[in-house]
């Protein structure tokens, strides 16, 4: 992983500094400048020097003079130390151990770091051996010697990639198991403690008496420890690392005692806070910012540290140069600790706050980025505090550069802002969000470098996936869409791809599996068989759910957002733009993306879009035309765009999963499915099952088999055909065992003991060997003849005793057992148990298995400590569908086991609780099955472990989908209250039938879950289901491939709506009376008419998201659409959809319009309104609803009266000039208020500096001081002009200040002036 990056920074002092006075506040009298570094160090003493704390000198040793490298600059450590250096400059031997302590402490990783860097490594070997084993097959057919020895090289890396995924898989296996442990307390011995110096005072010299010393502290009260620290801390003239040391032990007594910081008496407490912050040690100062925050308890005790004058050594110390950047750190943050507390934000002083806005305009600072993010925390808190001190413009350009890392925390801070009519004011010009427009939309800016592009293309995408974002540059007619599309015709290629990529990330489009080969430049009919495309055989094993059981089906929220996108991105020119760049060059690499992006977006159209929005999609007239009236290149072109363009869609039709034909099955989105079983080319001319006996013949000797013993030249494709063809013939079956030798050969690849089948590498190519097998053990097993020539084999013979060598009771033994542990994972050994499981589908497999006492081996086999993988091999390879013993050891592996096992074994019964209907079998029955199924699943949610319980509860509310296993289900009566939360998705979906309900009902469940929505759940509903929303539409994570942790049964699907107790109520009769009853309906009616245009109060605005939301789904089902009828409350979530001043809630308004267009009748009611509903081919509502123009659901009003009175106010709170009666002082003061100025700046630096020159006793005055404060805490300054003014005063000013000690006269006469420098600004 590699290491942590971190602002950039000058580490040179740089020719644009300001004024360097002998005495300024800000840098350090006669000192080594401090040289880069990557650890703190001690400063460098001489022998000559004395003991006071503030004449230390600081150097910094080379890099990598320590035996263990300290943490980078910027790493807010938990240890604050400095080390002594002899006078040679290397540490010594002893202070090693602090140095390894201390870069552990700060630079250890956390367990999700850890996890994600395992996570990474693993894709990166996954994507190694998946490249290898396409090499692989790619050489198969390759038979000279080149290709050979390319074979033992491919096949010695894909050993190697799956070696390391393997040892990945179980890092990552252990790290997760390792987080879920209870965490070790903190040591109480401090750890971070330094190791003895010889030039630390005598009580800390032997190291033994130190750790009396803290094995004493914890003995004693943490009152009496904290008394001897802050009586230590009196001591006067000793070295930094002391006082550091002291305050190291301070920070760890309040974390260990956190009610010590409640008690502590701040007279004296604050008065060693005080001198630590005034010393010249800046290690010192950053040791006293750190106790200082550990000190905060509440805002009393934030109050009681600002009458310590903390605000003004904050403001000092976040001024001054690059290399004090510890010191900096520790002030910033001790800032951003007010942030902690409530009501803290309030304490942050204006003249703090400008400072770090002066830091977060400096781009050359390091601390910039860190200060961003404090002002977007204070953006949010209080905009009004963030705004008139200036933090707009600097966010703003932060926005507007792209230099900004976090450039999707500064937009949605924005985006927060612009929700809300009250919070929008503060965005005085509307257009801040449109800045991350101008480098597509500029011509001159869209050549700039490829980071600002990549990082506008995800701000951009981060934008228009949310409702404030695309309300933002709805603006002017989507102007800022037009610009972004225009940019297309721009000569960028780079410009060209982010662009289109921000079009695919926007609108949810995955690049199909071919895409790659595609864009490379190959034909669509030359590579990946795409005339057969696999497809997920879950996908078509429920084609035949009822009408009845599909009003369960999941709501998908993204699809309805993706419609209204689609929607505005066509009608600002989408498809113009993209006929353009394919016109351009059809057989570019960005013409041909062009053309693919083209043909998903006329399938999206055709999906999700109404018919009166999507009916001209499919016609390009002007195309068309011209491609029919003019001849030559330009003709030829623009037909082999057309030619391009169709075979783009037909392949991508081919592609798509089929979908079911049911009510609202295109609500369904789009996925793309694997399958791990071949699929036949059809451009390959299928064996003929019915074939004669010459033919026959001559495919058995074109197999290879009899003439060949080696099976790599065998021709396994032709030998899958005749297995599933020819072979199920009982003629041709007979001819093949008696007439020729083609079977026994073939089963004697397969015998264990001549070890070529299990002997062969586990890779991608060779699985075809394990398709065979299974295939040839159905085959046999559906003829007698074919059953008696297996049971005469001695492939299960042989296979029935390696097994045995497991068993510890078989008497067999092997000291190389054929099914050890590394065999199974990289030979094909494991594949053994998937022949057996073809047998064990079987009636007559099951009867050879029992004959050869594997069933019995299997039971132990269950009982093996250590051999999880073969456990897993044999419980995932068999067929439970048959009654048998199987069944059984299925039972005892999910109770018996341990909970690894219980929870795949669990998972296992998705496949049976979950069987399509039509799964008919002459040996089972689908419902039989089924309800075995789901009888193991409700034993399994008593399950002790949660993780085991939690996983039978998804798969039996999967199962629920079919009406009747749903009041199988309910027959069995499960009890689900110790599941608290994880039960009760099931327990609403049981309030779908009447039967169910009738079991609630005499539970006392539903009058008591009816009152809980109605009081709390229903407002908690609208956070989870924005949450959901925010998540499915942010950019989507990488795909992390499979680890040796067991999977979720069904992902957690973002962008869903989860379930509504209303909304299960209304299906059935009883439900709509009880909601009758209750008159809830009628109250969230009232709540939407009354409120629809509350816009302010926060818990209103969430009760009436939960009002919309409750009567969009009672609306969505039959049942529930009568309630609509009976009141006009459809006319209102219409208006609020059109006019209401905020953002998400005209968002929540037009999904929960979507949700009331799924029922006939809402359908019929929305297009009253001009509304229009999607629709299938049949003339079903999708559940997707656009309004007649865009430009109603996007008007949004600016305000411009309020506007006009924000900006009144503003001009009264301006600050009033700042005089002074002194003649000096008045000019000092003038002067400050030029140097703001960016063309008076030069010039009042000059003047300032010949007034120091002239009357250095002005610059010693506490007053002119506290003036010249209060013009930097009132007016913006650049961070170079503040630490220019703040140098010009002496260091006795600040201790003044912040003691609050009298301004004396003979401190202030400086005997030697200083020397005048050139001023200089950057």
């Amino acid at each position: 992983m590699d290491p942590p990056k971190y602002p950039a920074s000058s580490v040179t002092p740089t020719p644009g500094n300001l004024f360097r006075h002998g005495r300024s506040m800000s840098n350090e009298t006669g000192g080594a400048l401090f040289k880069p570094r990557d650890g703190l160090q001690a400063p460098f003493r001489d022998g000559k020097e004395g003991r006071s704390m503030s004449n230390a000198n600081v150097t910094f040793g080379p890099r990598g003079s320590s035996l263990a490298q300290g943490p980078p600059p910027g790493s807010f450590s938990s240890d604050l130390k400095t080390m002594t250096l002899p006078r040679a400059g290397t540490p010594r031997t002893e202070q090693a151990p602090f140095f390894a302590d201390y870069g552990r402490r700060d630079n250890e990783k956390t367990s999700e770091e850890r996890q994600t860097e395992l996570r990474e490594q693993i894709n990166k070997e996954a994507k190694i051996k998946v490249g290898s084993e396409n090499l692989l097959e790619a050489l198969v057919s390759k038979n000279n010697k080149q290709a050979k020895e390319q074979r033992l090289r491919v096949e010695a890396e894909l050993g190697s990639s799956s070696r390391k995924i393997i040892e990945l898989k179980g890092q990552l296996e252990e790290e997760i198991q390792r987080s879920k442990r209870p965490k070790t307390p903190p040591r109480n011995r401090l750890s971070g403690m330094f190791q003895s110096s010889p030039a630390r005072s005598p009580q800390k010299t032997d190291e033994s008496m130190q750790d009396d010393m803290l094995a004493t502290e914890e003995s004693e009260s943490p009152t009496y420890v904290l008394s001897e620290i802050l009586q230590a801390l009196e001591n006067e003239g000793m070295q930094p690392d002391y006082y550091v040391e002291k305050a190291n032990r301070l920070v760890n007594l309040f974390k260990k005692y956190s009610s010590l910081k409640y008690d502590l008496a701040w007279p004296v407490f604050g008065l060693r806070i005080q001198t630590m912050l005034l010393s010249q040690s800046r290690e010192v100062v950053a040791a006293g910012y750190r106790v200082t925050r550990h000190a905060i308890a509440d805002r009393r005790s934030l109050q009681t540290i600002r009458r310590l004058n903390t605000d003004e050594v904050v403001i000092l110390s976040l001024v001054k140069e690059s290399k004090a950047n510890i010191e900096r750190e520790q002030a910033l943050k001790f800032v951003r600790a007010f942030l902690d507390v409530k009501g803290g934000i309030h304490e942050v002083s204006t003249a703090v706050l400008r400072t770090i806005v002066s830091i977060a305009e400096h781009h050359e600072d390091r601390l910039r980025n860190l200060s961003i993010l404090t002002l977007l925390e204070i953006l949010i808190r209080s905009p009004a505090m963030a705004v008139n001190a200036g933090a707009m413009a600097s966010l703003t350009e932060a926005l507007l550069d792209g230099s900004y890392q976090g450039s999707e925390s500064l937009a949605s801070a924005m985006l927060y802002l612009f929700d809300r009519p009250s919070d929008r004011l503060y965005l005085k010009s509307g257009h801040e969000i449109d800045a991350a427009f101008v480098i597509f939309t500029d011509p001159f800016a869209v050549h700039s470098s490829e980071e600002k592009l990549k990082s506008s293309a995800r701000l951009i995408t981060a934008l228009m996936n949310s409702w404030p974002g695309l309300f933002a540059v709805a603006t002017d007619g989507f102007q800022a869409i037009r610009g972004l599309l225009q940019s297309l015709a721009y000569p960028s290629l780079i410009a060209r791809d982010l662009t289109l990529d921000i079009i695919s990330a926007v609108l949810q489009i995955k690049a199909p599996s071919w895409s790659s080969s595609f864009l490379a430049g190959r034909r669509l009919t030359t590579y990946g068989r795409v005339a057969n495309l696999t497809k997920d055989n879950s996908a078509t094993s429920t084609a035949l759910i009822s009408e009845e059981e599909e009003g369960q089906d999941r709501v998908y929220l993204t699809e309805h957002y993706t419609a209204l996108l689609l929607v505005v991105l066509l009608q600002s020119g989408l498809q113009q733009a993209l006929l353009g760049l394919i016109q351009e060059d059809v057989e570019s690499a960005i013409g041909r993306k062009a053309a693919l992006l083209h043909g998903e977006v006329l399938n999206l159209a055709n999906r999700l879009l109404p018919y009166t929005f999507s009916s001209n999609l499919h016609v390009a007239p002007k195309l068309m035309g011209s491609s029919g009236t003019h001849k030559g290149d330009t003709s030829l072109s623009q037909i082999t765009m057309i030619y391009q363009a169709d075979s783009v869609s037909r392949t991508l039709q081919r592609s798509q999963a089929p979908v079911k034909q049911s009510f609202e099955s295109t609500s369904q989105p789009k996925q793309q499915h694997t399958a791990s079983t071949r699929t036949v080319d059809s451009s390959k001319p299928e064996v003929d099952s019915d074939m004669d006996e010459i033919k026959f013949r001559a495919a058995i000797v074109d197999t290879q088999i009899l003439s060949h013993v080696k099976h790599a030249k065998w021709n396994w494709d032709l030998i899958e055909d005749l297995i599933k063809g020819p072979l199920k013939n009982p003629k041709r079956l007979s001819e093949a065992i008696a007439g020729t030798k083609f079977l026994k050969r073939l089963l004697g690849f397969y015998r264990p003991f001549k070890y070529r089948f299990s002997d062969t590498p586990n890779t991608k190519t060779n699985q075809r060997y394990v398709r065979v097998g299974v295939s040839l053990m159905k085959t046999l097993l559906n003829n007698s003849e074919g059953i008696a020539h297996l049971s005469e084999s001695k492939f299960l013979r042989q296979l029935g005793e390696c097994l045995a060598q497991l068993d510890r009771t078989s008497g067999l033994t092997s000291s190389t057992p054929l099914f050890s542990s590394w065999r199974t994972s990289e030979t094909l050994t494991g594949g053994y148990f998937a022949l057996l499981g073809a047998l064990s589908s079987n009636p007559k497999g099951l009867e050879m298995i029992e004959r050869w006492h594997m069933v019995n081996i299997f039971y132990h086999l269950i009982d093996l400590q250590g051999r999880d993988d073969l456990v897993e091999l044999l419980l995932g390879n068999m067929d439970f569908t048959l009654d048998s013993h199987l069944r059984v050891m299925l039972s005892k592996a999910l109770t018996a086991c341990h909970k690894h096992i219980r929870i795949f074994a669990t998972r296992l019964l998705r496949k049976y609780a979950t069987l399509p209907p039509d799964a008919e079998d002459s040996a089972y029955s689908a419902s039989s099955v089924c309800e075995w199924a789901i009888r193991l699943l409700v034993t399994q949610l008593y399950d002790p472990e949660v993780e085991v319980s939690e996983a039978a509860v998804q798969i039996l509310e999967e199962s629920c989908n079919q009406k009747s296993r749903l009041e199988y289900l309910v027959r069995c009566r499960p009890q689900l209250d110790h599941l608290n939360e994880i039960g009760a998705p099931l327990l609403l979906r049981f309030l779908s039938t009447s039967l169910g309900y009738q079991y609630l009902d005499r539970l006392d469940y539903i009058t008591q879950e009816m009152d809980d929505w109605y009081l709390g759940r229903n407002y908690s509903y609208v956070t989870l289901v924005e949450a959901s929303l925010t998540r499915a539409l942010s950019t989507p994570p990488q795909d992390v491939s499979r680890s040796g942790v067991i999977e979720p049964v069904r992902p957690k699907e973002y962008g869903t709506l989860p379930p509504h107790f209303y909304r299960e109520l209304t299906h059935t009769k009883e439900g709509c009376d009880l909601l009758r009853e209750s008159g809830h309906f009628d109250r969230f009616v009232q709540t939407i008419t009354e409120s629809w245009a509350d816009h302010e109060d926060f818990e209103g605005l969430m009760k009436l998201k939960g009002a919309l939301w409750a009567v969009g789904n009672i609306g969505s089902m039959e049942l529930g659409a009568p309630f609509l009828e009976e009141s006009d409350v459809v006319e209102w979530i219409v208006k609020i959809a059109e006019t209401s001043e905020v953002t998400t809630m005209r968002g929540t308004a037009f999904f929960v319009l979507g949700l009331i267009s799924r029922s006939l009748h809402g359908m019929e009611i929305i297009s009253e309104h001009g509304w229009s509903a999607a629709t299938d081919q049949y003339g079903r509502s999708s559940g997707y609803c656009l309004p007649p123009t865009l430009g109603k659901l996007f008007s949004i009003k600016r305000q411009h009266d309020n506007k006009a009175g924000v900006r009144s106010t503003a001009k009264d709170m301006r600050p009033r000039p700042i005089t002074d009666d002194d003649p000096v002082q008045a000019r000092v003061l003038s002067f400050v208020v030029d140097a703001g100025n960016a063309v008076l700046a030069k010039k009042a630096a000059n003047d300032l500096n010949g007034i120091k020159v002239r009357h250095p006793e002005a610059f010693s005055s506490v007053e002119l001081y506290r003036k010249v404060r209060d013009v930097l805490g009132s007016h913006n300054f650049r961070l170079p002009v503040r630490r220019f003014i703040l140098d010009l005063f002496d260091r006795s000013v600040m201790r003044n200040v912040v003691l609050e000690e009298e301004d004396s006269e003979n401190e202030s006469i400086r005997t030697q002036r200083p020397a005048q420098a050139r001023p200089h600004f950057t």
